[in-house]
């Protein structure tokens, strides 16, 4: 989770002050950029280009991304550098439209960064003074004079130069390059190319030349001032610098950065031609020299300015001093040196500056509601500063909302048509109103304004969550406690009305929605039911909408009556919009010529609406005063001037990078960052083929941030920034502008797929960490564009040039940005990936990546759970089954529905659950892979209880679809190859096509009032067959519904009048249809429609079956005959007639792979023919069932026809078509009868229904274990279908309620194994990987622990009492209540050895697996050698709840008040402690680590340890009064220093046996079995949850184990069956549960996931059964038998053998080694030396 208390924390005073003004609508106490939201580190460098080149591009390749990746991962936020150098042609360095661009650029990194804002790099060249883009006109003619004067030539400037009377004052501007002047073209040849034309950079160094000149000399001669001069001396570093860190405080200093480099000697290397870029040069070869003037310049910015500042402030100033080579200067060697320094210090000043200047915060994270509200906040303050259109309407609004007004008070509504203004006068009321009311109602007033721009966040869509926000918003400003907010819409309205009624004079409320019209249907919200007519009297509220959408405006003039609470915003005069248009004009220093006005006023004839006339005001202030104009100049409306502002954008910045720019962010849903629109140009190849036309691609292929400024500036207004979640988003501001824009780039089909799929992978990180991306250049670069000193690329550069790719720095993009690593619940969402993945997945047809990417990764589960998005994620998953149809996305719906509760409350234990009911499954529904592997991959992180092997029953509901009110009404139900398609026929004659998911008809088609008799689907749903009771077969188009044809069918001529259509079946192309007791069958074409001619049979036709390859036909008729047909030719083959000729054929199946047809009759006999003679077929098999009392139901083929189901009405028959004999057979319980039975797809299971019972039966074909009993809430079932398409299967109810089923689903129950009776016991050995348990019954069952199924079962001639493994699990010891002692060999199955004689109530082995101790409570106690079986010793002492020592040399156990210790050599009681008169022993512990040491609790409540050498109390420890009272279980730490005692309730108490402390940790629910690990560092226990909690998902109790380090709980799993037993394995802390259904589940703890706990997981069978593309069948578990001959008779105190024991024990050693050894004393010193020892050297795992 979050840092505690983050959400509901006391803020800092000036967040607080930010909160309390967002709520409340104060919007002019917001900052402009909105802290919290919205902020990025915006950091701007400031260099000249031609010395640090190669310094800034190692920067971006290398330390940028690690920057942005830190940003991200630790604050939420992005990193952005502003370098505007980078990637842009030398020529553009000087221009004029940069240098201007450069300084707003560094205004706003300055303003709005939120950590570090400016990096100086300064070096030794000071720069080349800037170019002027314009001067005023007095100016310029003053400089052209001073230039004069100074006998300077001034023809440049004034060709370059050219005066403009447009620019207010007037001006002279530079002519764009490409308007360059007639004097500089060859007079000849006006279109001379460019080889022809002075190079610019003469031009550009001439014209600063002149200016330089002049400048000084009107300097000198006072007549232009040090400030004005400065423009025309300074180059641009000089005054970035000095805009930057000049007048600035030293706490903004403080977000700044310089690095110099300084280079020693620099003169001496003037004449060097490669140092000419590190320093500033004059003259000419060979008299080049050092510019004295440039440097005296950078001496005073760099030694004199820079550390003016450091002095004042702190102020990170880094000076560097390089040496050069002394032949090759300042080398390529030196300079990688000093790239290689900076690059790290930077990175670490950075990091330094952002630790220190920006905070983390999660309040956006954790408060939904104040995201909202600012993100409204933030759409309002930008709208509100585009408002200009000055008009009465606001002054009417301005009375409205003032509470002066008494009598009935309305909703005040504005309407008008599209692009008129209402969103901006809207936002300019919101922005005012707060101001209005506190000036209204006085200075202790506190007005509340709310404003919602509706269909612009995800919360102002719906009518529900729009009130629910509104309301949430209301309770906070108002104080209103409520405790929770309704679910029912009607509820929720009713909420809203009573929160009005909370204003009051001192709070008055506004609440402005705008743009009602887009709004959702949902609720009925455009019925405006929920919009109170009559309000409060302090309460106003403010509507917009468009007047013809939706019939909404209508809607409101029924609601409100009076005309004086409309606004109507309509179009402007002409006149109105001139002086609109000329005072924008005035302020941006422009206007207009009178001949270029009149355009302008026809332009305003044909449209005056705002939105015209500021993107006339955008074109005309670029006109020049000698510009022509002519009608064509001005587009005439809105949509024409759009579709211009585009085009002239495409001329700036390129067509392909416009059209994609504007593109990406209309397709994305929320809009774009301007990070994130970089990114993804950078990822477009064809962007990136037009920027890099002319020159050859590098690494990082990057769209220079040039681009991005221009296309912002250009859309300035209309693309507008909003803040979503931490992040600054474009958009656009009008739904016209994305209208436009959706036209004009997002028409094409192939374009919008490949941009949705580059944004798809850009969420999805494809080309993140470095990833590099193919880059295939276009022909106009590989044909010549670029050749460098007259050279062509050879064949071999363009072949590499096509294979070339590039690193795009496309940021990862995990679901959650972690801040520390080990504390996996401290997190930021990456909402970005959120909000815009699965939209472009959906629509890019990306389906693996929609389900593995998405729906099927587990961090996009436990974030949106985490973040309280459930619902979302259900919704989510329901969009993406819609487009993939995958069933498993189905049942992990229903899977997240059933543990709803569960995880919201605790979304760590999301991984465990989700294992639970995942792993019974997925080898049914193999998708679902994945999606464990995420578990087994991540969960850890947030439980540390993975499951191995799950014993959860399957919970599953059936798609269910009423059809009619009785199932009497329905006559047939066929499936389709769409699984979620069903035909259905009702007996009124009509054929429905229903979507089963939706419950939606698709199709109807009516039969013309005939009933129905039966239909069926051609193989490929072609046709539709329907046969009614006029006796005609229709032939339907089955997709279109329509009818082909209709058949007459005809029987004999002799025939008896009025019968119906017997029966109808269908082959490839042929129809065949016969009448009731007619012998003739007739054959229709299905393509033509007609009958071709009729079979002849002898008998009546009882049924027909064609071939699949449809050649043959196979008639059945009375007294057991079938004739078999030509289906082609008509011609009669042959007739074969059974043995069994009593009845009637009832069905044939044709077997094609075998050749063989099988003959059914009326009573159940069956023959097979071998058919490979087609003409003369013989009988092979047949089995004569006249003597069973029971009919034939139904019969299947199994798909892989090798076996065959019939059922019975009183038993199910499998038949093995291989050996041609009944596999299984189950009968059907007393009376009980079937109706009906399939098998499923593989053939293991068989489905089954019986009568008078809701409810579908599975059984288990190998083993007849009933898996499953589903029940039908829709009443009886009384008919099964089963699809041939797919593993479904439809069933119809009583009720007439059709119900589909996923047997694939179903049929995973039989992935778990049952014994059927509740697990008492169960025995682990100390190696291996086998677990046996006892259930009360005369078994042992066996289990495999890598597949979860049983594997075998020893079977007893008593019930088994008790069982014990050898070390190696090789041998078993068993006893029975039949006084009988087993001893098993584990892997045989071989019962080695009986013995009987005497009851045991304890058996135990000794470690070295030598001796067995055989203890009994009425007779003697013995110790016998398990190699043969011989008597060792007789222990005549009763003991309970003995322990064998670990040096295998007593035998320790229990009386009523004693500890003895028994030696297991003579049988006598060598060690004893006796208890004072009156106190018992309650229980005791062996302390694992130290053998010798025995813990005891007694009935006084002490806690004692007793050393067994010593026989002395080594330390006693006295518990609280009736601790014991209801003492249940204690478990010993193995170092003896802590003990755990449950006592049956809620608490944990752990006891420090050296202090004698007791620590009480609460549990979850009252404990029922407690275990501690071998390692005694983690506490294992089951608890029952508490009465009083709600009931939530069926789970009984939880298993949770603690870590007793801390005392944390690392992992909760919820048990939904009674938990019976509970072990652990001594190697791996692995938790084996076992269940009252005979079932166990399989669990391990991962508490640091490293490389051996992966491994360990990977490993589990569970994991290989899904890791595998086939599931290898389960194996069939092996049954062993006991010996029924006694090989030893045990007497009182003699052994009688009936012969040699065969035992021989794997682990044989001599027999003086065998025999139990005596342990030599030690002293009480030594015993408490080693308590202590073992306690220091246990450390626990933290």
């Amino acid at each position: 989770m979050w840092p505690a208390g983050a959400g509901t924390k006391l803020p800092c005073p000036r967040d607080s002050a930010l909160r309390r003004a967002a709520f409340s609508g104060n919007l002019t106490a917001l900052p402009s950029h909105l802290v919290p939201a919205g902020r990025s580190v915006r950091v701007f460098i400031s260099a000249n280009p031609e010395d640090t080149g190669a310094e800034r591009q190692a920067l971006r390749e290398t330390v940028y991304p690690k920057l942005r990746e830190f940003c991200r991962e630790n604050y939420g936020l992005e990193f952005q550098v502003i370098d505007l150098y980078w990637g842009i042609e030398e020529d553009e360095w000087d221009s004029p439209e940069l240098q201007k661009m450069r300084m707003k650029l560094l205004e706003e990194c300055l303003k709005t960064s939120a950590g570090p804002c400016f990096v100086g790099l300064l070096g030794e060249k000071y720069g080349n003074i800037r170019i002027p883009g314009e001067v005023e006109a007095s100016e310029f003619e003053m400089i052209l004079d001073a230039a004069v004067e100074a006998k300077l030539e001034t023809k440049l400037l004034e060709d370059w130069y050219c005066r403009d009377e447009n620019s207010v004052p007037a001006a002279y501007y530079l002519r764009p390059r490409l308007e360059v002047p007639r004097s500089n073209k060859n007079s000849t040849q006006p279109s001379a190319s460019s080889e022809q034309e002075r190079p610019w950079q003469e031009i550009s160094d001439e014209i600063k030349t002149i200016f330089k000149a002049a400048v000084k000399l009107l300097h000198e001669q006072g007549k232009m001032k040090q400030s004005q001069a400065k423009r025309y001396l300074f180059s641009a570093i000089e005054d970035e610098f000095d805009f930057a860190l000049g007048k600035q405080t030293p706490a903004f200093l403080k977000k700044c950065v310089c690095y110099i480099r300084k280079i020693a000697n620099i003169e001496r290397f003037v004449k060097i031609p490669e140092m000419g870029k590190y320093m500033d040069i004059t003259g000419t070869d060979p008299r080049i020299v050092r510019d004295p003037e440039a440097q005296e310049k950078l001496i005073k910015l760099r030694d004199e300015f820079i550390p003016t500042i450091v002095a004042s402030s702190n102020l990170r100033v880094y000076t560097s001093v390089t040496h050069c080579d002394m032949k090759l200067g300042y080398s390529q060697e030196i300079e990688n040196h000093y790239i290689e320094g900076l690059g790290k210090q930077f990175y670490e000043d950075m990091i330094d500056i952002i630790q220190a200047t920006v905070q983390q915060n999660f309040d956006t994270e954790t408060d939904t509601l104040y995201d909202e509200i600012l993100q409204h906040s933030s759409l309002c303050k930008t709208y509100a500063s585009f408002y200009e259109y000055k008009c009465e309407s606001l002054n009417i609004l301005h009375k409205y909302i003032l509470p002066s007004k008494t009598g009935h008070i309305n909703p005040l509504v504005v309407y008008g048509g599209p692009c008129t203004g209402k969103t901006l006068l809207l936002a300019e009321v919101a922005k005012k109103a707060y101001g209005w009311l506190h000036e209204d109602t006085g200075p202790d007033s506190d007005p509340v304004v709310i404003v919602r721009f509706l269909g612009t966040t995800d919360m102002s869509i719906d009518l529900r969550t729009l009130l629910l926000s509104v309301c949430e918003q209301l309770a906070v400003n108002y104080r209103c406690l409520v405790q929770s907010f309704p679910k029912k819409i009607h509820d929720l309205r009713d909420l809203f009305i009573n929160l009005l009624n909370e204003s009051s004079l001192q709070r008055p409320l506004v609440i402005i929605l705008d743009a009602l019209e887009q709004l959702s249907e949902a609720d009925e919200a455009r019925k405006l039911w929920w919009l109170p007519a009559h309000l409060p009297r302090f309460v106003r509220i403010i509507l917009s909408t468009l007047p013809n959408k939706h019939g909404i405006l209508q809607k409101l003039r029924c609601l409100i009556h009076e005309e004086d609470n409309y606004i109507e915003l309509i179009p402007r005069d002409r006149k109105m919009c001139s002086q609109v248009l000329k005072h924008q004009l005035l302020r941006v220093k422009r206007k207009v010529t009178s001949g270029q006005q009149i355009y302008v006023n026809n332009a305003f004839s044909k449209c005056t609406l705002p939105m015209f006339v500021n993107l006339t005001f955008r074109e005309v202030r670029h006109w020049r005063s000698h510009k022509d104009v002519d009608e064509s100049s001005l587009c005439v409306t809105v949509h024409e001037s759009i579709e211009q502002l585009f085009w002239s954008l495409e001329k700036k910045c390129g067509q392909k990078l416009v059209s994609r720019a504007l593109g990406y962010i209309t397709m994305a849903k929320m809009g774009l960052s301007e990070m994130e629109l970089e990114d993804v140009l950078a990822l477009d190849n064809s962007v990136m083929n037009e920027l890099n036309e002319n020159t050859r691609p590098s690494n990082p292929l990057r769209v220079p941030y040039l681009y991005i400024a221009r296309l912002k500036e250009g859309l300035n207004g209309y693309l507008i920034e909003r803040h979503v979640k931490n992040v600054t988003l474009l958009v656009w501001a009008n739904r016209h502008l994305q209208l436009i824009a959706q036209k004009l780039y997002l028409q094409e089909d192939s374009n919008l797929r490949e941009m949705h799929t580059i944004l798809a992978d850009y969420f999805l990180g494809v080309w993140s960490g470095g990833r590099r991306k193919a880059f295939c250049l276009e022909d106009p670069y590989l044909n010549g564009c670029l050749d460098l000193e007259n050279r062509s690329l050879l064949e071999e550069e363009k072949h590499f040039m096509e294979q070339a790719s590039f690193d795009r720095q496309a940021p990862d993009q995990p679901w959650v940005f972690q801040c520390n690593p080990l504390e996996p619940d401290i997190f930021f969402v990456n909402h970005r990936k959120m909000s815009e993945l699965l939209y472009h997945l959906t629509r890019c047809g990306k389906t693996d990546d929609l389900l593995y990417g998405i729906i099927m990764n587990f961090s996009w589960l436990y974030t949106m759970i985490k973040i309280g998005q459930f619902d979302k994620v259900l919704a989510d998953i329901e969009l993406a089954y819609n487009y993939s149809q995958e069933k498993e996305l189905k049942f992990l719906a229903s899977t997240l529905r059933s543990i709803r509760n569960k995880v919201i409350a605790f979304p760590g234990s999301l991984s465990a659950e989700l294992q639970q009911r995942l792993l019974p499954v997925v080898s049914s529904l193999p998708k679902l892979r994945h999606l464990l592997l995420e578990c087994d991959k991540d969960g850890p992180k947030y439980c540390s209880i993975v499951p191995l092997h799950s014993s959860m029953d399957v919970t599953y509901s059936p798609e269910r679809l009423p059809l009619a009110s009785s199932h009497l009404h329905v006559t047939e139900i066929l499936p389709t190859c769409n699984p979620s398609t069903v035909l259905t026929a009702l007996e009124n004659g009509s054929i429905s096509t229903w979507d089963v998911e939706t419950r939606q008809l698709l199709r109807q088609i009516t039969t013309a009032q005939s009933v129905i008799l039966g239909m069926k689907l051609s193989s490929d749903e072609k046709y539709l067959v329907v046969a009614t009771t006029n006796n005609t077969l229709l032939i339907y188009d089955n997709v279109n519904s329509c009818l082909l044809s209709e058949v007459e069918i005809k029987g004999t001529k002799h025939g008896s009048g009025s019968t119906y259509i017997n029966g109808f079946t269908l082959s490839v192309n042929h129809a065949l249809a016969w009448l009731e007791a007619s012998k003739d069958v007739t054959v229709i074409d299905l393509l033509y429609g007609w009958p071709l001619y009729q079979f002849h049979c002898w008998y009546e036709v009882t049924c027909v079956q064609c071939s699949l390859d449809g050649v043959y036909a196979f008639c059945g008729q009375y007294l057991n005959n079938t004739t078999i047909f030509h289906l082609g030719s008509g011609e009669k083959i042959c007739t074969v007639t059974s043995e069994f000729s009593g009845g009637f054929v009832k069905f044939l199946l044709i077997l094609d792979t075998a050749q063989e047809m099988v003959m059914v009759d009326s009573e159940g006999s069956l023959s097979v023919w071998n058919t490979e003679d087609i003409s003369n077929p013989q009988l092979t098999e047949d089995f004569d069932c006249r003597k069973e009392d029971s009919e034939v139901v139904s019969i299947e083929l199994s798909e892989d026809q090798s076996a065959i189901l019939i059922c019975k009405a009183l038993s199910i028959e499998l038949l093995d078509t291989g050996m041609w004999k009944v596999a299984e057979k189950f009968r059907a319980r007393h009376n009980e009868r079937f109706v009906s039975a399939v098998l499923s797809k593989n053939g293991d299971c068989i489905i089954a229904t019986m009568e008078n019972t809701p409810a579908v039966f599975f059984w288990r074909r190998d083993t007849g274990q009933c898996l499953a009993s589903l029940q039908e809430s829709s009443g009886t079932i009384v008919k099964l279908v089963k699809s041939s398409h797919h593993n479904m299967l439809l069933s119809l109810s009583t009720s007439g309620v059709l119900s589909i089923w996923d047997i694939d689903i179903i049929t995973a129950m039989s992935n778990i194994d049952k014994t059927g009776k509740p697990i008492q016991s169960l025995v682990l050995p100390a190696r291996g990987e086998i677990i046996y348990s006892l259930d009360g019954s005369d078994c042992v069952h066996k289990w495999n622990f890598s597949s979860g199924f049983i594997e075998a079962v020893f079977k007893h001639e008593g019930i088994v009492e008790h069982c014990v493994l050898t070390s190696t699990g090789d041998l078993m010891v068993t006893s029975d209540d039949k006084s009988s002692q087993y001893v098993w060999h584990t892997s045989s199955g071989e019962n080695l050895f009986r013995i009987n004689g005497q009851r045991i109530s304890q058996l135990l082995i000794t470690h070295n697996d030598q001796f067995v101790v055989s203890l009994c409570e009425e007779n003697a106690s013995r110790v016998w050698r398990l190699a043969t079986g011989h008597r060792v010793c007789n222990i005549l002492t009763t003991l309970q709840n003995a322990f064998i020592t670990s040096a295998n040399t007593f035998v320790v156990g229990m009386t009523k008040s004693k500890v003895l210790a028994v030696s297991l050599w003579t049988g006598s009681i060598t060690k004893k402690f006796c208890c004072e008169d009156g106190i018992t022993i309650v229980n005791f512990k062996l302390i694992p680590d130290c053998p010798d040491v025995i813990v005891f609790i007694t009935s006084a409540e002490t806690v004692n340890l007793w050393s067994l050498t010593d026989e002395v109390i080594c330390r006693r420890v006295q518990l609280p009064s009736n601790f014991l009272k209801n003492l249940e279980d204690f478990e010993i730490s193995p170092n003896g220093k802590l003990g755990i005692i449950s006592r049956g309730d809620e608490n944990i108490n752990v006891l420090d046996l050296h202090s004698g402390k007791l620590r009480v940790v609460h549990a979850s629910g009252v404990i029922w079995r407690q275990r501690l690990s071998r390692d005694g560092r983690y506490l294992v226990y089951i608890c029952f949850r508490n009465g009083e909690e709600e009931e939530e998902n069926d789970a009984i109790s939880s298993l949770i184990v603690m870590r007793l380090a801390d005392g944390k709980n690392i992992g909760a799993c919820s048990l939904y069956k009674t938990p019976t037993f509970l072990a652990l394995s001594q190697r791996h802390l692995n938790i084996i549960v076992g269940f009252d259904d005979g079932s166990i589940g399989i669990y391990t703890v991962v508490d640091r996931v490293d490389a051996a706990l992966k491994i360990k997981i990977a490993t589990s069978n569970s994991r290989q059964i899904f890791n595998n593309a086939t599931q290898t069948s389960r194996p069939k578990s092996n049954s062993y038998s006991f010996k029924v001959s006694v090989d030893c008779l045990w007497r009182e105190s003699t052994e009688v053998f009936a012969r040699d024991s065969p035992i021989t024990v794997s682990d044989s050693s001599e027999s003086n080694e065998a025999t139990p050894s005596k342990k030599h004393n030690s002293c009480y010193d030594r015993v408490c030396a080693a308590l202590e020892s073992r306690s220091h050297s246990y450390t626990p795992d933290n």
